[in-house]
């Protein structure tokens, strides 16, 4: 008896250390050593188990079958509950109890977290972190709450993820700003993930363009208020980001705003991205503007679009070509992801000189002229025209003559 009272007082502290219902532990309990039973007794029948909630006791049932079978509905009509309690339940019940609960906790507490956090994906937490493994850290988020940070090797692995940009590793209780990826639905009929019983239910991600946002959200006043609204972000986490900004005040900058006093503002966030390089850009109704600005910091000569074909060609100068290109095309690869705009970029000894007249629209430095003189085959001179005349020193001649 004393071991049956035991067993409750067990179960209540459990329930109220994790947060979960106690009857819902002792139904689930019940159902489990049902099965035990009908194995362990070698029943033809169904058990039923029931746990006295006061004082603890066991009873086993085998659910005899009685009155006609419905062959429609493939059941009986009607059971009667046979008590087949042995001697020896509360040992058995012992023996097989302990696996039992902490699955059942287990389940339990994976369902709570995912009640709790199934409505706050895109959120920006804190966590630290725990322990790293070769596919994924585990971040504690607070006592009792795990979560993963995905790393895992796409390769071997294409249908998991990575979420941990490259040139970041952790240690044993650092403390890192996430964004909430998603949370699995232990009941859902998704395709269960490699090792998920061992996993927490939650996913985080470092890599994520929305965590700039919250990062943003956190740090600018006038972003989080919804005064500065960031239009746009491209991403390649652990490395560059392009961030495009508008204000609904026309008298405050938006880029000033997000920049802070001295680069205070961005300067948090980039030290919490490890040192990612992160560009804040002037978003602008006009795509010629908003491309420019996009690719900054290279100084771009024109622009012109196609609004039809969504397509941009940008001319800029030589000395500006690789800068508009960036290491690798990562700064017209980014300029392209945050406009949404294919662009094509062009120097003007290519082109042989702006391909439109009018770059007022463009802020830039004065360029100088090029010569103006066009071959019989229709090819225009590359070089710079002198001072006060249209064409360069060879071809000056040539009009003299």
């Amino acid at each position: 008896m004393a071991d049956n009272v035991n067993l409750i007082d067990a179960l209540q502290a459990l329930a109220h250390e994790r947060k979960i219902d106690e009857f819902y532990i002792i139904e689930k309990l019940e159902e489990s050593l049902a099965k035990s039973y009908e194995k362990i007794l070698g029943l033809v029948n169904p058990a039923r188990v029931t746990i006295d909630r006061k004082s603890g006791r066991i009873y086993v049932y085998e659910l005899v079958p009685v009155g006609d079978y419905n062959e429609e509905t493939d059941e009986w009509d009607d059971y009667e509950e046979v008590d087949i309690t042995p001697d020896d339940v509360s040992r058995i019940a012992a023996q097989n109890a302990k696996g039992v609960i902490a699955g059942i906790v287990r389940d339990a507490t994976r369902q709570a977290i995912y009640e709790e956090f199934s409505e706050r994906v895109g959120d920006l937490i804190t966590g630290t972190v725990l322990q790293g493994t070769k596919d994924f850290t585990i971040i504690k988020i607070r006592d009792g709450v795990e979560a993963e940070l995905p790393h895992f090797d796409l390769r071997r692995y294409p249908n998991e993820l990575n979420e941990r940009p490259d040139n970041e590793r952790y240690h044993h209780n650092q403390r890192l700003k996430l964004l909430i990826l998603k949370v699995r639905n232990p009941n859902g009929e998704e395709l269960h993930v490699k090792g998920e019983q061992s996993r927490p239910t939650i996913v985080v991600s470092r890599t994520h363009p929305d965590l700039l946002r919250r990062l943003f959200e956190m740090e600018v006043p006038e972003v989080y208020d919804g005064i500065v609204e960031i239009k746009s972000i491209a991403r390649e986490a652990g490395d560059r980001s392009k961030i495009a900004v508008a204000s609904k005040e026309p008298n405050l900058d938006p880029v000033g705003a997000c920049v802070g006093p001295k680069g205070s503002r961005v300067r948090m966030v980039v030290e919490e991205l490890k040192n990612e390089r992160v560009d804040i850009i002037a978003y602008d109704e006009r795509p010629e503007v908003y491309i420019a600005n996009a690719l900054s910091p290279a100084k771009i000569t024109s622009v012109t679009v196609d609004r039809d074909t969504h397509f941009a060609t940008v001319v800029v100068s030589d000395d500006q070509l690789s800068l508009a290109i960036g290491k690798e095309g990562q700064n017209a690869r980014l300029a392209a992801r945050l406009t949404g705009w294919h662009i094509d970029i062009k120097s003007t000894s290519f082109t042989g000189g702006p391909l439109i007249e009018d770059t007022s629209l463009i802020e830039e430095e004065e360029v100088d002229e090029t010569c103006a003189f066009v071959s019989e085959d229709g090819v225009r001179c590359r070089n710079h025209a002198r001072p006060g005349s249209k064409y360069c020193g060879i071809h000056a001649r040539l009009e003299e003559e």
